[in-house]
């Protein structure tokens, strides 16, 4: 039995730095549910807030007009209330995603879930890049066909070693999803 069955590979670095060359050592990158729970968690508290605010004003609440399509046989009054929603719908969201990555440089799903948002090398993102980072998350938002062809495609990648365990928002914006504790110490008392 001189052939052993058992073999023992040591393993340089963690995998962020496996995967992504200019990642700090030990830096974690975050798991794909952490990612989308906490898109959920974001999605929830924006649709609870505008569906608040919304019904103060003594209308339905913008959750329910958005998915009515009998607005288009109303006529043109109606057809630019409906997309007029929908405008409100999706700068609440740029504007959400927008401004709590500037205070807190991560969405408070992402830090309710422990998620930060850095850039390749494990540096915090500077103000001007949260805009277009905001931006492109807004596609998730598209009904059924941002669930269904963005959202999966881009969960499947953030579990592919190809794609470096990144979304497209991630690869377009040159971030990472890092677990926050994992990060260098410089990098942790920079987030909020």
């Amino acid at each position: 039995m001189s052939d052993s069955v058992v073999s023992i590979h040591s393993a340089s670095g963690t995998l962020a730095k496996q995967v992504i060359q200019q990642a700090p050592e030990g830096m974690l990158i975050a798991p794909v549910w952490k990612r989308i729970a906490a898109f959920m968690l974001d999605t929830l508290l924006i649709t609870i807030v505008l569906s608040f605010i919304t019904q103060l004003r003594g209308g339905q609440p913008i959750t329910a007009v958005l998915l009515q399509f009998s607005y288009f046989s109303e006529g043109p009054r109606y057809i630019a209330f409906y997309l007029m929603n929908w405008v409100i719908f999706f700068v609440s969201f740029w504007l959400y995603f927008k401004y709590t990555g500037r205070a807190y440089s991560r969405s408070y799903g992402q830090r309710a879930f422990r998620i930060a948002i850095v850039h390749d090398n494990g540096t915090v993102l500077e103000q001007h890049h949260w805009g277009n980072r905001a931006f492109d998350k807004l596609k998730y938002l598209i009904p059924i066909i941002g669930w269904l062809i963005f959202g999966l495609r881009d969960a499947y990648k953030a579990q592919s070693k190809d794609a470096e365990y990144r979304t497209s928002v991630d690869i377009k914006n040159h971030t990472v999803a890092a677990v926050d504790w994992s990060l260098p110490s410089e990098t942790r008392f920079k987030l909020k």
